[in-house]
């Protein structure tokens, strides 16, 4: 703590800490860096007009390799040198690549016989967290809307492309993650892009929310491959398009409530369980009308579009008012 204090001539001031000032080898006349937060903080930067210095990892090539570099990414590290005692193997330099290519900005720019290094050439303050998540919440969207058409239409090869459209939602959740912990590490950052640190926290959840669909979306692809076209009786495909429009108003009113501070839409969102329950009850009791070699598959995707609900419900959850400030007591 510090007392704020006053010069005869009005001008206030406070003394900097002695181990602080000694330990950025402050001196009398250095110049350091003054910035003022939206929430009226000064933030103190001793290395003003210094260039930021990179994060750099090293890792050693072994067995969890890949979890490694993307532990890296996501923790905001710059560079990241994979190094071996001896020759990097062919199949270290594929998981390595392979690894790179889910990874949106991480590129190898240094190989040679014992290492490879990684740097990751994004700009943090080129990427606004609301605009990613909006990114990802469209490609899991369209994943929805064509997963149940696959079904319905029993095309097993939009069904594939449904479950490849999942890789680019896990890159996008990964650069998301990797933004935001770099804003919460860099406060000016913070102000820069206009999103708190408990704003963070909320995105973070959000995404996962989001990349959670789009696997459950996946596991309906997989069970339509299961089916092998198999078609639907007539009033299974309607009550499954009932199920899928309930849902994807559920997802949609969540995040559209999440990114305004709609709290009336987020209510709504979880006043829709009723419906979401009866047309479940409905398609159950169907599917167990139909031949025992497609009720285990019919019966497993109604439960994961119903989690899909679930997961909107908790997004809806997360909503505050955008103007909610925290009160003193």
């Amino acid at each position: 703590m510090r007392k704020v204090q006053r010069t005869p001539s009005g001008t206030f001031f406070v003394c900097l800490p002695k181990a602080w000032a000694e330990r950025y080898s402050l001196k009398r006349g250095s110049v350091v860096a003054l910035k003022e937060t939206s929430d009226g903080r000064l933030l103190i930067d001793p290395k003003h007009g210094v260039e930021p210095s990179l994060h750099v990892m090293n890792l050693k090539s072994g067995p969890y390799l890949s979890r490694e570099i993307v532990g890296a990414y996501l923790l905001g590290f710059d560079i990241i040198r994979v190094e071996a005692k001896e020759r990097i193997s062919f199949e270290v330099r594929d998981v390595v690549k392979k690894t790179v290519s889910r990874l949106i900005g991480l590129e190898i720019v240094e190989e040679d016989y014992s290492n490879i290094v990684l740097q990751c050439l994004l700009e943090p303050s080129s990427f606004p967290p609301e605009k990613i998540l909006r990114r990802g919440y469209a490609i899991v969207a369209s994943m929805h809307r064509d997963v149940v058409n696959s079904l319905v239409d029993a095309d097993v090869q939009l069904a594939k492309s449904v479950m490849a459209r999942d890789n680019e939602s896990n890159r996008l959740y990964f650069l998301l993650v990797r933004i935001l912990r770099t804003v919460i590490q860099n406060p000016s950052l913070s102000d820069k892009l206009g999103v708190s640190p408990i704003e963070c926290l909320d995105y973070r959840l959000a995404a996962s929310l989001v990349e959670a669909i789009g696997d459950e979306c996946v596991r309906v692809a997989l069970k339509v491959m299961e089916l092998k076209g198999k078609p639907l009786v007539e009033n299974l495909k309607k009550l499954f398009v009932d199920f899928h429009t309930a849902c994807f108003e559920a997802h949609e009113n969540a995040l559209r409530a999440f990114f305004s501070g709609d709290i009336t839409l987020a209510e709504n969102v979880r006043g829709m369980r009723e419906r979401i329950d009866k047309t479940f009850a409905n398609i159950e009791k169907v599917a167990r009308e139909q031949s025992l070699d497609v009720v285990p598959q019919i019966l497993a995707i109604a439960s994961f579009l119903r989690q899909v609900y679930e997961h909107s419900v908790d997004i809806a959850d997360l909503v505050m008012p955008k103007n909610h400030k925290k009160k003193e007591v």
